[in-house]
C-alpha cells in the first residue's frame, strides 16, 4: 500500500502546480519505460523524470506535492459509450437498483409517493436488471398501481425499456386500441391486456409528458454523477444519448463549476424516423459549435438502428421465439438520408447496431454514405456496440475505416438476460475484442451505463477475463491488460480526435491522470475488478472527493 505525504515547499520561484513522485508513472507511450516523477503546470503535463527526485526543481511556493513511493500513475480513463445524463437523473430518482424483490421495489416507490405531491411524476433509477429480483421479471402496471394510484410512475430500465403504471398510461392516452409505433412495442399480458411495458420507439408516447426537471437539481445531479465516474478512474465520458434539454443542463453545470469530468456529447436522434426531423435537430445544434471548450463539446449525432437486449436485430431467430429476430428501427434508405444530413453539416455519427443483422445493415448504410460523400474525415462514422459482429463484418468495418465502441460491462451484467433471448452460443460471441484488435480495427471501450456498471478497472478486468454474472463467456475473445488499458486511453482519445491532447502522459498533453495504491497490472480476480484509484486528476485538478466513493 502506498503511503502519502502531501507537502507545499517554501521556495518562492514559480514552479509546478502539482508534483507527483510515484513508484511508476506509465505514460502509455510505446517503448517508454516507467517514469517516477511528473510535474503539472497550467493544467498540462510539464515534465517527467525516471528519477523520483528528478523534478524537485519544479517545486515552488504554490506547488502541491504528493509523495507516493508505492503508487502507480496511469492516464485517466475514457468511457467511450456511456450515459452520464442517466446517472445524473438517477442521483435524485427512486433507487430501485437496491431492491432484491418486487415487493422491495414497490415499497421504494411507495415511500417516495408518501412525500411527493399528488399528481407529480415519480421516476426510478435505470441501472437495474429484472433477473436480480427474486421474481426474475419486471413489475407490471397493476403492481405499480399498488405502490401508488395518485402519481404517474415511470420505471426505466436502461435506455430501451419503460414500465409505467395505469395513471401514466391514461395521461398518455394509451389504450388497447393505440397503434404500435414502427420500431416500438406496447406490452400486453397473456390475456392481451396492457401491462405497462414500452420498448424503443414506443417510449416517447409517455416520456414526452415528463416535466422538465428543475435546472438546479439537474446541475447537482451532474455534479454527483461526475464525481462517481471520477472515483472509478474515469476522467472523460462520451455520452451517447443527449437531448437538447440535456445539453443545456450540461452547459449550466459547466458554467456553475459542477462538471468536473470532460464530456463529449452525442445528441440523440433516437425516436426519429426521417431526415426532416434530423434537419430540425441539426438547426438546434448550430449554436453549440461556438460554445465548446476542452471540458464540454458536441461530438455528433446518435442514431439507433436496432433494439437492445430484447430487440437486437439478428440474422437467426431468437432462442426464446423462433418467429422473432429483433427490430430494425430505421428503413436503410431513410437512414442513409439522415446520416448524410448530419455529415454534410460537419458533424459525426454514432449508430447503435447490436445484433448481427443490424451490423450488416449499418455497414451497408455507411458504405452508401461514404460512396456518396467522398473525402469524409476518418472517424466520421462510428459503430456503437457491434455486439454480434462476425468475422466477415469485422473485416468489412475495418476495410471501410469504421471505428467501433465495445462495452464489456454490458455483457457482464446482462449475460443471463441475453441467454434467454439469444442462447449461450451467441452470447459468448458478443463484443469480440480479440478479433477486432487482431484485424487492426479502431476499437475503444466503455460501459453502456446504466445497462453495464461503469468503472475503469471493472472494464479492464472484464475484457481480460470475459467473466460475467453467469461465468466466463467466450474466453477466446479475451485481450491482455495492456490492450484493455489502451482501449480506454490512447485508442479512446484517437476516437475523439484528441490523441494529441489526452490518452498518454507526455509534456504538453492535458494532465488527466489517475493514481492507484496498487499496480493494477499485478492485480487479479476480484481485486482488479473492485480496484478504484486514490486520486483522479482532470487538467491537474483533483476531482475525487471522498464522498463520491
Amino acid at each position: 500500500m502506498a503511503t502519502e505525504k502531501t507537502t507545499t515547499t517554501d521556495r518562492t520561484d514559480q514552479g509546478a502546480d502539482l508534483l507527483i513522485r510515484a513508484g511508476a508513472v506509465h505514460t502509455q507511450v510505446p517503448g517508454q519505460p516507467p517514469q517516477r516523477a511528473l510535474a503539472v503546470r497550467g493544467g498540462r503535463i510539464a515534465a517527467l523524470s525516471p528519477d523520483p527526485d528528478g523534478l524537485d526543481d519544479w517545486a515552488g511556493a504554490r506547488t502541491t506535492v504528493h509523495d507516493l513511493p508505492g503508487a502507480t500513475v496511469l492516464p485517466a480513463f475514457d468511457d467511450t459509450h456511456t450515459h452520464l445524463i442517466y446517472a445524473a437523473l438517477g442521483a435524485h430518482d427512486v433507487p430501485v437498483h437496491r431492491a432484491r424483490s418486487i415487493p422491495e421495489f414497490l415499497d421504494l416507490i411507495r415511500q417516495r409517493a408518501e412525500r411527493t405531491p399528488e399528481g407529480e411524476w415519480i421516476r426510478t433509477t435505470t441501472n437495474w436488471q429484472e433477473l436480480n429480483l427474486a421474481e426474475r421479471r419486471m413489475p407490471t402496471a397493476a403492481e405499480l398501481d399498488r405502490a401508488t394510484g395518485r402519481h404517474p410512475v415511470l420505471v426505466k430500465r436502461g435506455g430501451h425499456n419503460d414500465v409505467v403504471n395505469s395513471y401514466a398510461l391514461r395521461l398518455a392516452g394509451i389504450t388497447e386500441d393505440t397503434p404500435v409505433p414502427p420500431g416500438g412495442v406496447i406490452g400486453r399480458d397473456a390475456d392481451g391486456r396492457l401491462n405497462g411495458r414500452l420498448v424503443d420507439n414506443a417510449l416517447p408516447l409517455v416520456e414526452r409528458l415528463l416535466p422538465t426537471p428543475d435546472l438546479a437539481q439537474r446541475v447537482d445531479g451532474l455534479r454527483v454523477a461526475g464525481a462517481r465516474y471520477a472515483a472509478t478512474g474515469i476522467g472523460t465520458v462520451r455520452d451517447c444519448a443527449v437531448t437538447p434539454d440535456d445539453y443545456r443542463a450540461l452547459l449550466a453545470a459547466r458554467e456553475a463549476g459542477a462538471l468536473d469530468i470532460r464530456v463529449r456529447a452525442l445528441v440523440s436522434a433516437l425516436g426519429m424516423t426521417g431526415a426532416a426531423q434530423v434537419e430540425d435537430l441539426l438547426d438546434v445544434m448550430e449554436d453549440w459549435r461556438s460554445r465548446s471548450d476542452a471540458g464540454l463539446w458536441v461530438w455528433g449525432v446518435k442514431f439507433g438502428l436496432d433494439g437492445g437486449l430484447e430487440a437486437g436485430a439478428t440474422e437467426e431467430p431468437y432462442a426464446c421465439d423462433h418467429a422473432f429476430s429483433g427490430t430494425l428501427i430505421w428503413e436503410p434508405e431513410a437512414l442513409v438520408e439522415a446520416v448524410e444530413a448530419v455529415v454534410r453539416r460537419g458533424w459525426r455519427v454514432g449508430t447503435h447496431a447490436y445484433g448481427d443483422r443490424a451490423v450488416r445493415v449499418l455497414l451497408d448504410v455507411y458504405e452508401h454514405v461514404l460512396t456518396r460523400n467522398p473525402g469524409l474525415p476518418a472517424g466520421t462514422l462510428v459503430m456503437e456496440h457491434g455486439g454480434l459482429a462476425g468475422p466477415e463484418q469485422r473485416a468489412r468495418a475495418v476495410a471501410l475505416g469504421i471505428p467501433v465502441t465495445i462495452q464489456q460491462p454490458l455483457l457482464h451484467d446482462t449475460a443471463e438476460v441475453e441467454e434467454g433471448f439469444w442462447g449461450p452460443e451467441r452470447v459468448a460471441r458478443l463484443f469480440p475484442a480479440r478479433g477486432w484488435i487482431d484485424l487492426g480495427a479502431e476499437v475503444s471501450a466503455g460501459s453502456d451505463f446504466p445497462v453495464g456498471r461503469f468503472g475503469a478497472m471493472r472494464s479492464v478486468w472484464g475484457m481480460t477475463t470475459r467473466q460475467t454474472v453467469i461465468g466466463v463467456k467466450g474466453p477466446e475473445h479475451a485481450i491482455t491488460y495492456d490492450e484493455a488499458l489502451a482501449l480506454h486511453t490512447t485508442n479512446a482519445a484517437r476516437l475523439l480526435g484528441e490523441e494529441h491532447l489526452r490518452g498518454a502522459l507526455t509534456p504538453g498533453r492535458h494532465a488527466d491522470l489517475t493514481v492507484w495504491d496498487q499496480d493494477p497490472a499485478r492485480c487479479t480476480g476480484d481485486t482488479l475488478r473492485d480496484l478504484d484509484p486514490t486520486h483522479t486528476f482532470v487538467a491537474g485538478r483533483l476531482v475525487t472527493p471522498t464522498d463520491a466513493r
